[in-house]
């Protein structure tokens, strides 16, 4: 038995959230943010972002054993953070630097309207490989990082650093799961050749979970744009899109991903797989192999009340919590699967994700009684 269930390290940062008022009808942003417009709010909130506290607080709620590797200024902002953390026990492994300042994003979130994040990535830019407790996570079963396109000193020289961490970690005989975000086109990390960093990288990664845009930007970047104004104005997705992620999903099982999970918000969530022997080895789990092995299946997404959402903030790293969460406890694809489509609905409901989130009792009860369709391709 390791003393952690996960290591979950990489971007941290606190976000800054205006509370739109929910009486507010908006069809469009460009509706909304009309230059010399005034627009009266019912307040804002601050609540921790980035995937390290995300994914933590929410396995821990989970009733996961995690240990949250990151970084924060010695700043006002980062000072939230520690408190906020420390709440939940949840602050031993957040370091603080006088290097920069601590991360933040105001995040526009208007009722009906998918969110737009504006990110300063503070000290997460210094946030390297010396800052990973390497001690930790050789006593964790999952090492979990996220947001590379946000932390410079990984994504520099072609990824290098990032590679040669994943390595490591899998040398240890520690299961790797990368999550990501969708790399800013006007940035240093946006002009980046993605597809030949990431063909270095998913071979060094067991499990890979990023959004379905930041698959496409990374994956497929001269289709990024067409597919996502396809997506735009959609009802339905097209046969066309899900044969572009099949065939994405092929080449990340190819390129040695053992586990994939591709979030795709309101369309629900695709799973595909290659060989687990390594997963259900290094992360000490009873997954049935003849079920996880080369599976691949579409999960529709759970009916949303649209009067109780509150936050879309963080609702993909909730779905990733519940996902690595079901891995752990060996269930089978579907339920994963499911677990993770209810979490990514129910952080919508949650204005403080720790408190407000369902346990995995209360998440189980939800799968259960609600319905959605499984789909095996």
């Amino acid at each position: 038995m390791k003393k952690y269930d996960a290591v979950i390290s990489g971007y941290t940062c606190v976000d800054l959230i205006p509370d739109f008022k929910k009486t507010q009808s908006v069809a469009s942003l460009s509706n909304l943010f009309i230059p010399g417009k005034l627009i009266e709010i019912d307040g804002i909130s601050y609540v921790l972002g980035g995937v390290v506290p995300n994914t933590g607080l929410a396995m821990k709620k989970f009733g996961k054993k995690v240990l949250l590797n990151g970084l924060v200024g010695d700043d006002f902002i980062g000072k939230i953070a520690i408190d906020w953390l420390d709440k939940y026990n949840l602050s031993e492994g957040i370091i603080t630097t006088g290097g920069a300042g601590t991360a933040f994003s105001i995040v526009l979130a208007p009722p009906g309207i998918d969110r737009i994040f504006l990110e300063s990535p503070g000290c997460n830019q210094i946030f390297d490989a010396s800052f990973i407790d390497f001690d930790a996570v050789s006593e964790s079963r999952i090492f979990h990082f996220g947001y590379p396109p946000l932390l410079k000193q990984f994504y520099q020289n072609n990824g290098g650093q990032l590679v040669a961490l994943f390595s490591e970690i899998q040398k240890m005989g520690v299961v790797t799961s990368l999550d990501f975000s969708l790399p800013d086109p006007e940035s240093e990390s946006g002009r980046l050749n993605w597809p030949e960093i990431m063909h270095k990288l998913l071979p060094l990664t067991d499990i890979f979970v990023p959004s379905m845009e930041e698959l496409f930007r990374i994956m497929k970047p001269g289709e990024y744009e067409g597919i996502l104004s396809s997506l735009l104005t959609a009802d339905s997705i097209s046969k066309t899109v899900v044969d572009t992620i099949r065939e994405i999903g092929k080449q990340c099982i190819n390129n040695g991903v053992k586990i994939l999970l591709i979030k795709a918000g309101r369309w629900g969530a695709y799973l595909r797989t290659g060989d687990v022997s390594s997963v259900i080895a290094n992360a000490g789990t009873n997954l049935d192999k003849r079920k996880w092995d080369h599976c691949e299946l579409w999960c529709s997404a759970y009916k949303t009340d649209s009067s109780k959402i509150k936050n879309s903030s963080g609702a993909g790293d909730t779905s990733v919590a519940a996902f690595l969460s079901a891995i752990l406890d060996g269930e089978n694809p579907e339920t994963a699967v499911r677990y993770a489509a209810i979490a990514g609905r129910d952080n919508l409901y949650c204005t403080n994700l720790y408190d407000d989130l369902c346990n995995w009792t209360e998440l189980t009860k939800e799968i259960n009684s609600e319905v959605n369709e499984i789909t095996y391709l």
